[in-house]
């Protein structure tokens, strides 16, 4: 899906580790929230609550995900999951573009 119709923008961006990384909250109708943002390279560590699917568009990452030692590579038109309640790091390698979509 390239674009979304009928949702609501929130203005307000979520800036994170110095402005290196940036989004900004859609949400649909249904209650159903989603975040669109951008990446800069560098190294960083996020927590999250719910259960996530991280949608690459397009970039370069790697990715280690609670419970593994191992770095996965991730490029655009890729994703990966995270579970609910953890934290996972990634090392972004080139300027990222990323659609993060929030599981019940």
């Amino acid at each position: 899906m390239s674009e979304f119709a009928g949702v609501t923008v929130t203005k307000k961006a979520n800036v994170y580790f110095d402005g290196n990384v940036t989004s900004r909250v859609i949400t649909f109708a249904d209650g159903t929230v989603k975040t669109l943002g951008i990446m800069l390279p560098g190294e960083y560590e996020f927590g999250t609550d719910k259960p996530e699917v991280m949608e690459i568009m397009a970039g370069e990452l790697t990715v280690k995900l609670p419970g593994s030692d191992e770095w996965v590579a991730i490029k655009g038109g890729e994703s990966f999951d995270v579970p609910g309640s953890a934290k996972f790091q990634l090392k972004v390698t080139a300027v990222t573009d990323y659609c993060c979509s929030y599981v019940d």
